[in-house]
C-alpha cells in the first residue's frame, strides 16, 4: 500500500510502498478514506520526539482517520467489516499512522463509528483537535455567563473549543487576525475578536477590565496571555505539561492531554451529526502532496486540513 513515511530521524518525508498491515488481536483494519493534519505530524517528521516515544522504522505518519473497516482482528465483535468509523491511532509506539490507504487500530482505544451525516473529511478532521477541545472546555468548568478567550482559536482545536464555549452559555472572545479569520470565528459563535498579533491580554482588558473568566490556550506563548485572566479564574492549555510551568498567583492552571476514548470521540460525532458544532475544513490534499499541507499548517490554516488517500 501507498504511505507517506519518516525512514529514519533526520530525513525527508517518502511516499513510499509498503505491505498491507493486518489487524492484531484487539484491532481493525480501516481504509482509510481521509486523514487530517495536526501539530503532533510535524513534530514527528521535525523528530521532536525522538526521546519521548519509540518510533519503528519506517514511521508512517498520521493520527486522525475515517473511513471503512474492512478487515477484523481475532476476538473483535463490537464492529463488522464494512463499518464507518473515524478515531485517532492511539498505540503506544510511532509506526502505525494514517497517512496511507490502511490503518490498523485497537477497538478499545481511539476509534467510534462515524454516523451517515458526516462525511469522511470532517471525520478525519476531528478526532485529535476535537478531543483535546472537549477536554479543555471540560476542564473549564463553565457555567452560563462565564467569559471565556480562546487563544488560537482559527485552529483546528479553536475552532471546536469556541463552539463547545458557547454552547455551554459562555461569552467567547476568539485570537484572529485576518478578515477571513474573524469572520470564521464570528460564524462559530464568538461575540468579541481580537488580534494575537497584538498585545492579547492589554486587548483582552480593555473589553473586560477585570479580566476573563478561563483563558483556552492553544497557541503561543502562555505567559503572554495570563494577565488576561481575573484574579480567581482558570487557565487551560495544550501547550503546557505542568502548572508549575506558569508563575500564577491567583490562579488556576489546568494543563490538558487529549485522550481520544470512544466515549469522547462518540459525543463529538454526535455534535457535528446533529449540527451542535461544525468542522472547518479549509483544503484537502493528495497523499503525495503532505509535505506541502504541512507547509500550509505551519503557515496557520484557517480550520483542518485533509489528507485524502
Amino acid at each position: 500500500m501507498r504511505v507517506i513515511t519518516l525512514p529514519e530521524f533526520g530525513s525527508a518525508l517518502e511516499l513510499s510502498e509498503i505491505d498491507t498491515p493486518q489487524p492484531a488481536a484487539g484491532e481493525v483494519r480501516v481504509r482509510v478514506h481521509a486523514a487530517s493534519v495536526n501539530g503532533f505530524d510535524l513534530a514527528v517528521a521535525a523528530g521532536y520526539l525522538k526521546d519521548a516515544l519509540e518510533h519503528r522504522f519506517p514511521v508512517v505518519l498520521g493520527k486522525d482517520f475515517a473511513g471503512i473497516v474492512d478487515a477484523l482482528g481475532e476476538g473483535v465483535t463490537d464492529y463488522a467489516v464494512g463499518d464507518r468509523v473515524f478515531g485517532v491511532v492511539s498505540k503506544a509506539h510511532l509506526g502505525d499512522g494514517s497517512f496511507g490507504e490502511f490503518v490498523t487500530v485497537p477497538t478499545a482505544s481511539g476509534l467510534a463509528t462515524l454516523p451517515v451525516e458526516v462525511d469522511f473529511a470532517r471525520g478525519a478532521a476531528l478526532g485529535l483537535a476535537g478531543t483535546a477541545a472537549q477536554a479543555a472546555v471540560d476542564a473549564a468548568e463553565l457555567t452560563e455567563g462565564s467569559t471565556v478567550l480562546v487563544v488560537g482559536a482559527t485552529g483546528g482545536v479553536g475552532n471546536q473549543a469556541v463552539q463547545l464555549a458557547v454552547a455551554a452559555g459562555a461569552t467567547v472572545i476568539a485570537t484572529a487576525r485576518t478578515a477571513l479569520g474573524v469572520a470564521q470565528v464570528r460564524l462559530l459563535g464568538a461575540t468579541e475578536v481580537v488580534d494575537h498579533t497584538q498585545n492579547i491580554s492589554a486587548a483582552v482588558r480593555e473589553l473586560h477590565a477585570d479580566g476573563v473568566d478561563v483563558v483556552l490556550h492553544f497557541a503561543g506563548d502562555a505567559a503572554t496571555v495570563l494577565p488576561a485572566l481575573r484574579s480567581g479564574g482558570r487557565f487551560v492549555s495544550t501547550l503546557i505539561a505542568s502548572p508549575e510551568q506558569l508563575t500564577a498567583v491567583d490562579a488556576t492552571v489546568v494543563p490538558i492531554f487529549a485522550d481520544p476514548t470512544p466515549e469522547v470521540l462518540a459525543r463529538l460525532a454526535d455534535n457535528l451529526a446533529t449540527g451542535r458544532t461544525t468542522v472547518t475544513v479549509q483544503g484537502s490534499y493528495a497523499l503525495a502532496d503532505v509535505a506541502e499541507a504541512f507547509e500550509a499548517f505551519s503557515d496557520g490554516a484557517r480550520g483542518k486540513l485533509v489528507v485524502l488517500p
